[in-house]
């Protein structure tokens, strides 16, 4: 496939605007009546009513603008991230995390009983382990890239093919990105675009996170085992010879230091940490229908603290990793017991790159530009947000948002809920075939589907989750991906060999994320 050949996301974004302006000379406007119902906005499903025309014309132009007003919340949480994560990923502590784990797992194959379980098993499941959680609970995915360098290097040294490598990284990652339990970029967005408590329903997602993982890792090892047995077999086998020549990943060009900065970012956040302590001495953690009042702030700080001092003494990867963990672990503490949003959030990563940047050693002009180079890359997923919100604005001012949910609320009527549920997955699966930005899809679709849910009886929190399943897994296929294609550059694995290795597996996950929808519609499950 010639990459000349396939739309940019920006090109295929105003293809819809211009579909959507064009609809609004056909469809007949409409609207429902909307009315407060446990706080919040629904629709009255037996009060729509033909208004009249309001056809489009420059407004396709102007409504980009108004776009990016409305969204603009959600395009400042973006860039923020995107800047905040860049800054750590500078300072290679992530990289020097995942060497410090490796490092710890070779002491295993002392234990007699670990070497008849396998000791590459458990290395390559702790590691998929890793960077599951990773793209469960901040959404990794382009940070998955340098990591092949190292992790398919590292899977051909234990017998294996590149592959493997790939899984261990980039496929570990969108599985655990497919079954989000935190991940701002996809289900925060979406759960706030539908009027729902931010990463509400989360038991039912970490059982579903679990049950990917189990069948996603499952396959990996098996694929491995079966190279390990016959590396003839593996599709690569021959193309690998690149990195059986020229790479050797038993060391890594990482200088551990310590840096008079770190003690000063380490002071700066233990002071506020003891400010929040005393502010905030208890929190009241909601759980589901359950509240749990903790401690929790002084709980972090003291994690923190005892995480953070050891790994000043060692290095400052160290300690910005201990940083990473403590931002998770308030992320989690500010949702659940304080009821933050993507304002507050972006807040919290945002704090967290600047404190990673100055215990790298960074002057404030070198994290300036950092965080500038952070959010460059990731502007583009922030600017199709922006222009996805333009097609909402294009619907709404038509006036004809109503009209398709109503018709299409008569065509499912006929449906069962699993059907309906079934249809809107389907949906949502193609649409990341041409649009591979799950914040653009959740800005796209989720103000239509969060409403629509409404009228065919299913929860909105069930949409959510055929979003995110539909986002999710073909994100591993889809060749508009720019993460997959650097991936695959990067372990020069030819898409075609991939495309075919991989599409079995997809549809596998397809189906299982259907089945885990069912539930949904018929069991009562918190947050739903």
């Amino acid at each position: 496939m010639k990459p000349n050949r396939i739309p940019h996301t920006y090109v295929i974004v105003f293809a819809i605007a211009l579909i959507a302006t064009v609809m609004t000379w056909i469809i007949p406007a409409g609207e429902y009546n909307r009315i407060e119902q446990a706080g919040q906005t629904v629709i009255d499903p037996e009060s729509y009513h033909l208004v009249e025309q309001a056809p489009q014309t420059w407004q396709l132009f102007s409504s980009f603008f108004q776009g990016f007003v409305n969204q603009s919340g959600i395009v400042m949480f973006i860039l923020l991230i995107g800047g905040a994560f860049w800054i750590l990923n500078a300072s290679k502590s992530i990289d020097a995390g995942i060497m410090s784990f490796l490092n710890f797992t070779k002491r295993l194959e002392k234990k007699k009983a670990l070497r008849k379980i396998g000791v590459n098993n458990i290395v390559m499941v702790l590691i998929m382990l890793m960077f599951s959680l990773f793209g469960a609970v901040f959404g990794m995915s382009e940070e998955t890239i340098p990591f092949v360098v190292i992790m398919v290097p590292l899977a051909i040294s234990m017998g294996y093919d590149s592959i493997t490598g790939m899984c261990l990284v980039y496929v570990a990652a969108h599985i655990g990105f497919s079954g989000a339990i935190l991940n701002p970029f996809t289900i925060g967005i979406a759960q706030q675009m539908s009027g729902l408590p931010l990463f509400s329903g989360i038991e039912y997602r970490i059982f579903c996170w679990l049950i990917l993982n189990v069948i996603g890792f499952a396959i990996i090892l098996w694929w491995a085992s079966r190279v390990k047995k016959n590396p003839a077999a593996s599709p690569m086998y021959q193309l690998d010879e690149y990195w059986r020549k020229n790479h050797d990943v038993t060391t890594m060009n990482i200088e551990y230091k310590r840096t008079k900065s770190s003690w000063v970012s380490f002071g700066i956040v233990l002071t506020v940490m003891v400010v929040c302590s005393i502010m905030f001495p208890v929190s009241a953690i909601k759980v589901g229908t359950q509240i749990f009042t903790i401690p929790a702030i002084p709980v972090g700080m003291a994690l923190f603290a005892a995480f953070a001092i050891p790994g000043l003494l060692r290095s400052y990867h160290f300690y910005n990793l201990s940083l990473l963990f403590a931002t998770i672990w308030f992320l989690i503490v500010g949702v659940m017991g304080y009821e933050w949003y993507v304002k507050e959030i972006g807040t919290l990563f945002f704090a967290m790159g600047l404190m990673a940047g100055i215990a790298s050693g960074n002057t404030p002009n070198q994290i300036t530009k950092l965080l500038l180079d952070g959010m460059k890359d990731i502007l583009s997923a922030a600017m199709v947000v922006g222009l996805a919100g333009g097609i909402i604005v294009l619907l709404k001012d038509g006036k004809i948002i109503d009209t398709i949910m109503f018709d299409l609320s008569k065509a499912m009527n006929e449906m069962s809920k699993t059907a309906s549920l079934g249809t809107m997955y389907l949906i949502q699966t193609c649409l990341n075939i041409i649009i591979p930005s799950g914040s653009a899809k959740a800005a796209l679709t989720m103000p239509i589907m969060a409403p629509f849910s409404d009228l065919i009886n299913i929860s909105r929190q069930a949409m959510v989750m055929a979003f995110q399943f539909g986002d999710g897994f073909t994100n591993m296929i889809t060749p508009t991906s720019g993460v997959l294609i650097g991936c695959l550059g990067m372990a020069k694995i030819p898409y075609d060999k991939w495309f075919k290795w991989v599409w079995k597996i997809i549809l596998l996950f397809v189906f299982v994320g259907f089945l885990l929808l069912i539930p949904t519609v018929y069991m009562e499950l918190n947050g739903f």
